[in-house]
């Protein structure tokens, strides 16, 4: 398999290797005649790992199916590449599912990967979500990061009235400006959560310490209707590597932390490893939250339900 790398040894060259859009595809060698092909779109990230070890290790195969990912540097060109059929499914969020289904593109949502938003800071004067009144909050606010931090200032009986926010959709600039003490925090996915943490930067809270999570692997209804039983093999494949992880020595997968994903080489001792555990179906309260702030937001207008996104192809 062909790796993607990228380098982040510095807040600049960060900045410099994600500011490209093209994505990048793994490539594949002697795939099995009666495999099926599922190309997923995804953005670096750790949800990714269980989904590259399935292919290295071989469990798509033995699963019928063969894992194709392309991996973008923004959601726009991985959203793009979606609705132009060049990928089969997505990583995305719960945000980014209202958007597709107001754009009359119909896409369901299958499972719920391992993943969370953290609100990240180096502003001693924060030391919880109460704290950020008044102050500097950088984030995409018509994104899924805008519904995390929505939430997590409810948490603290806050609305977005309470701070001042700051639009920056660029995750490595986000991570500059509260390095360099310009904001008080910021929404921010790994690895620049722990590049950021190297840096003397702490977590505050995390979608999962206020029990969300607004992520969803998702395909559209035609793909789900002619390929079921790909996209059964596909989770079969994705919870074997979720076994493998827990089993098999760090040593043995660390470097693809580094390789696919972009943690540094040098916190290499410091990437936690997350515990992914077997994929889950999305929760409906989640669906019906998004989707509620979504409406707010002005980027749904459509009535829709929980049930009327959410396929039952692999959780029956």
């Amino acid at each position: 398999m062909k790796k993607w790398l990228v380098g982040l040894m510095s807040l600049a060259t960060i900045t410099l290797v994600l500011s490209g859009c093209a994505p990048t595809e793994t490539t594949i060698e002697k795939v099995p005649d009666k495999a099926t092909t599922i190309r997923l779109g995804v953005m670096p990230s750790t949800d990714n790992i269980p989904f590259i070890l399935a292919h290295e290790q071989g469990f798509d195969h033995n699963n019928g199916v063969n894992i194709e990912l392309e991996v973008f540097k923004s959601a726009p060109d991985r959203d793009a590449a979606f609705q132009a059929g060049k990928v089969d499914g997505v990583i995305t969020d719960l945000v980014g599912l209202a958007i597709y289904q107001q754009g009359d593109f119909d896409v369901k949502v299958v499972a719920a990967p391992y993943d969370q938003f953290d609100l990240v800071t180096g502003d001693e004067s924060v030391q919880s979500i109460a704290d950020l009144k008044g102050k500097d909050v950088v984030f995409s606010s018509k994104t899924g990061t805008g519904y995390a931090v929505a939430k997590m200032l409810e948490s603290a009986g806050l609305t977005m009235a309470d701070i001042n926010i700051t639009e920056i959709p660029q995750v490595p600039a986000r991570l500059e400006l509260i390095t360099n003490q310009k904001a008080s925090a910021a929404i921010l996915p790994e690895p620049f959560v722990t590049i950021g943490q190297a840096n003397g930067l702490r977590v505050v809270q995390s979608t999962r310490d206020i029990g969300i999570n607004p992520f969803a692997i998702a395909f559209t209804a035609e793909m789900i209707a002619k390929e079921e039983v790909a996209i059964k093999g596909l989770f079969d494949a994705y919870n074997e590597a979720a076994v493998y992880v827990e089993k098999t020595p760090v040593e043995d997968y660390i470097d693809l932390f580094i390789e696919e994903v972009g943690f540094p080489a040098s916190l290499k001792k410091q990437i936690v490893i997350p515990d992914y555990g077997k994929l889950e179906q999305v929760k409906e309260k989640d669906v019906e939250s998004a989707f509620a702030w979504a409406r707010e937001a002005g980027l749904l207008k459509k009535e829709l339900t929980a049930k009327d996104v959410i396929s039952d192809v692999y959780f029956k």
